[in-house]
């Protein structure tokens, strides 16, 4: 068997390992309720803009056109944010063949298909999905342009596509201003890159990044910067709490959503790449993962960081790994990660399904999709009994899309938003503006204890003739209660709101 033959047969290895594992993400996705986050950004696929409160549009678009497709299940919303993540897969297969050949090829999607990080991530209605596969796709290219001649004609056409994808990955999410730091960075450290600095193709990729990116740029110019000032603060406020704790919170959700040895095995082969880097590609490739592990290090340092949120830095740890893994120490501890991986996958899966591991509903974040239909039903009931218009709604956001989502007919649904974090929902127009006077609005609001009036419910009652507490409305997985929620009807609106409680 010819080299060449034998290439294109491990090629084909890995595009059925990436094909295979997207495919149980699909089967899996349309078996999983939508978690509060993903019933949040459905909302905004109802309501296309050239941007939103905490993230750009990509994510709205790819449900708006998986439920034009499909409707409104599960499997709708989430399908093409699982083919996002096959495109995430397959680029940094790509990346890995490039650099290391067929073998590297089949390493890398084998990895990706089993890292909890993805295999779990990648199955969500998340910015994540198309932040990762606009991510590794601008990455391949970028190394397909560093593998050229300089100034050449496939030097530009490549670095015009990184630029394209570049702007794809901003669309997503704000964080993929670190892709273009890190290339930048990259070049500016290392002398043979800085040949590329005389070549018109990294300019003409950040021209065609700004112009795919200029909806969003018009929208929060449109209101007042919002989405960029929220992500500011969010990741860069004023510190809270222990910068120990959130450090080891980091580095704790790395090692359960990587794996512990996968993760130890990438930063690795990360170190031994930029310590000897053999060409330009693997050294970019190099900075682009410590550039932004370095980022959250020192963003955790102020503010919490969620494990997901470096994700993006796993596709070229990933496809360096998969290069580097040709000893045998390496391929044995290479197998053993993804045993464990499996592993960890398979029972995060059968959990999330079907209760396994001994975890009080109340404390699982994977019990955060449960028994939301059961809340929507108690909220239709006392709808039903209510004369005259009535809008059902709820304190957070997240609460006020799950019932959007589960409720008959899928009604515009209000947030109060009197406290808390600020969200969307303020930018849209709330209930002041859409009610008429005698409108009634009906809320699903957390149960306080002993019999006490829920404030929000209090700051309400001046605007209504009449406040009624309504029944209980458990929120449950199975014979488990993961939180309880009462039902207050107001009703006979009489026009005004009262002012927000900022903390």
């Amino acid at each position: 068997m010819t080299t060449p033959e034998r290439e294109r047969l491990l090629w084909r290895a890995a595009l059925t390992v990436t094909l295979l594992a997207a495919l149980v993400r699909l089967l899996f996705a349309a078996r999983l309720q939508l978690f509060p986050d993903e019933t949040y950004y459905w909302e905004w696929s109802r309501r296309l803009a050239g941007g939103y409160f905490d993230h750009p549009p990509m994510i709205a678009l790819l449900i708006r056109a998986g439920t034009l497709l499909g409707g409104s299940s599960p499997l709708a919303v989430r399908f093409l944010s699982v083919l996002a993540g096959a495109v995430a897969s397959l680029a940094t297969a790509a990346i890995a063949w490039r650099l290391g050949g067929g073998a590297a090829a089949v390493r890398a999607a084998v990895v990706l298909a089993v890292m909890p990080l993805v295999a779990s991530g990648l199955v969500l209605a998340t910015p994540d999905a198309p932040l990762l596969a606009a991510t590794a796709v601008g990455l391949y290219c970028i190394v397909r342009a560093l593998q050229t001649p300089v100034r050449s004609r496939d030097s530009l056409l490549w670095w015009s596509t990184a630029g394209v994808a570049l702007g794809l990955a901003f669309s997503s999410k704000y964080t993929s201003i670190l892709l273009p730091l890190t290339i930048t960075a990259a070049v500016l450290v290392r002398p043979s890159l800085r040949a590329r600095l005389r070549e018109p193709g990294p300019y003409v990729a950040c021209v065609l990044a700004t112009l795919l990116f200029l909806p969003v740029l018009q929208w929060n110019a449109a209101h007042d910067w919002i989405s960029f000032r929220f992500q500011v603060q969010h990741g860069f406020g004023t510190p809270k709490g222990s910068a120990l704790k959130r450090e080891l919170d980091l580095v704790g959700g790395q090692l359960a959503l990587v794996s512990p040895i996968l993760f130890a095995l990438a930063a690795g082969a990360v170190w031994r790449t930029l310590r000897r880097p053999l060409d330009d590609a693997r050294f970019a490739l190099a900075v682009v993962a410590v550039g932004s592990w370095v980022f959250f290090v020192y963003s955790a340092s102020r503010r919490s960081v969620e494990p997901n949120w470096p994700a993006p830095s796993y596709v070229p740890a990933v496809a360096l790994l998969a290069v580097l893994a040709t000893t045998e120490p390496l391929q044995r501890w290479l197998r053993r990660g993804v045993a464990l991986a499996v592993l960890l996958v398979a029972v995060l899966y059968l959990h999330a399904l079907v209760p396994i591991l001994p975890v009080p509903a109340k404390r699982d974040p994977l019990a955060r999709n449960a028994g939301w239909d059961g809340v929507a039903a108690r909220v239709e009931d006392a709808r039903r009994e209510v004369a005259g218009r009535s809008w059902p709604g709820a304190e957070r956001y997240q609460d006020v899309s799950e019932l959007a989502y589960h409720l008959p007919g899928q009604p515009t649904s209000i947030c109060t938003c009197l406290r808390g974090r600020h969200n969307q929902y303020e930018i849209w127009p709330g209930f002041a503006q859409l009610a008429s006077p005698g409108d009634a609005l009906v809320l699903a609001l957390d149960e306080r204890p002993a019999g006490e009036v829920h404030e929000a419910a209090a700051a309400l009652t001046p605007y209504f003739a009449r406040v009624t507490r309504g029944a209980l409305a458990p929120q449950r997985r199975g014979a488990d209660t993961v939180s309880v929620r009462r039902v207050w009807i107001l009703e006979g609106y009489r026009g005004g709101w009262p002012p927000r409680a900022e903390p």
